[in-house]
């Protein structure tokens, strides 16, 4: 099984009590959350979906956030990807910050682009992290440095900091997943089959090949009419890096869905399962809709996450979102594929119960 992780699928079917009690109609926490420690970040990647955020220098107060996540893990959160508009490793405590939520019973993981993820940071966290997920948009340092907006330097960096991730995991029998990841591109494509090459080298689990998708409120559109059928061969080449521990995962399911531009439902209700908070301490229902006010709960410098979560501005967000039309959001937005299996559950096919 090449894609072990449902990275191209959803994971939502292991969490069955938490679906039963919202499908009751329970008020329920969310399962994930999306945090970004960082606002700051130290490239200007030419997709980058965030961009219309600027890239702010601003940083979560340590001492409240392990208090909310202490708070957050007790009320049934499972996991946090530490990601967001930012680069996570810039903030200066990311590492306690990530020990802490650990040790909540939160799962933890990062997107990063590792430039910066030196290997004193990655010893630091790797005990106690599910996953790392390195966005390497290249396997040359100048095509890298065009997609990244940096120098090319950087991409020896980010992959000899890899490299050196997957060598201390080895001699201490950590855990922690780790793998690259590239967004397909007309000005990087031809560098996919030598991505995987590195990153199978590098000592990585897999290398993921997903499309590009436009965020409504980018700044950036350069993107928005690339169609991905002319590199279905490609998916197919790339099989061959698969063994050994090592798989590609190529996003063909994820790709479709981008190039048919069409929704399998009507509305969305993933919104309970998940939550974004921001490097400023928002809390929003949805990171398509960041700086809108009918999106944003509130926030974790001024509130606990309870008061948040059972707030009355969170109760009328739901309420504008189930009158919301979802043909407007994000294609392949991070519930995409959620909001398709809850939407079956409440809207079940003829017939099934001949399973």
């Amino acid at each position: 099984m090449t894609d072990k992780y449902r990275i191209d699928s959803h994971k939502l079917i292991f969490h069955v009590d938490r679906v039963n009690r919202w499908l009751k109609g329970e008020n329920i926490y969310p399962i994930y959350a999306e945090l970004s420690p960082s606002g700051a970040c130290n490239h200007r990647c030419v997709y980058c979906a965030l961009d219309f955020m600027e890239y702010k220098p601003r940083f979560l107060d340590t001492a409240i956030l392990k208090t909310r996540l202490e708070e957050m893990g007790k009320l049934g959160l499972k996991s946090i990807m530490f990601a967001g508009e930012g680069e996570p490793f810039l903030h200066p405590d990311m590492a306690e910050i990530n020990a802490h939520a650990a040790a909540c019973g939160i799962d933890t993981a990062f997107t990063t682009n590792a430039a910066i993820m030196t290997p004193q940071k990655a010893e630091k966290v790797l005990p106690y992290t599910a996953w790392i997920k390195a966005s390497v948009n290249a396997a040359t340092p100048a095509t890298y440095a065009k997609v990244h907006g940096t120098r090319p330097e950087d991409f020896e960096k980010a992959v000899a900091h890899m490299t050196h991730a997957a060598k201390v995991r080895k001699e201490k029998g950590y855990k922690c997943a780790l793998g690259m990841q590239m967004v397909l591109l007309p000005d990087n494509a031809h560098e996919a089959v030598l991505l995987a090459e590195t990153a199978k080298k590098a000592g990585m689990d897999y290398l993921v090949i997903k499309p590009y998708s436009q965020h409504p409120q980018s700044n950036t559109s350069e993107y928005k009419d690339v169609n991905y059928t002319a590199y279905e061969k490609l998916g197919a080449e790339l099989e061959r890096f698969n063994g050994n521990g090592f798989s590609v995962i190529f996003r063909s399911d994820t790709m479709r869905t981008w190039d048919a531009r069409e929704k399998s439902y009507r509305r969305c209700q993933a919104l309970p399962f998940w939550t974004y908070i921001d490097a400023g301490g928002n809390v929003w229902g949805c990171s398509m809709f960041l700086g809108r006010e009918e999106f944003l709960y509130g926030n974790i410098n001024k509130q606990t996450f309870r008061e948040i979560w059972e707030g009355e501005k969170r109760k009328k967000s739901l309420e504008f979102v189930c009158g919301m039309d979802v043909s407007a959001c994000r294609i392949n937005c991070r519930m995409d594929k959620i909001n398709s299996y809850l939407w079956e559950l409440k809207n079940p096919p003829e017939h099934v119960n001949f399973i």
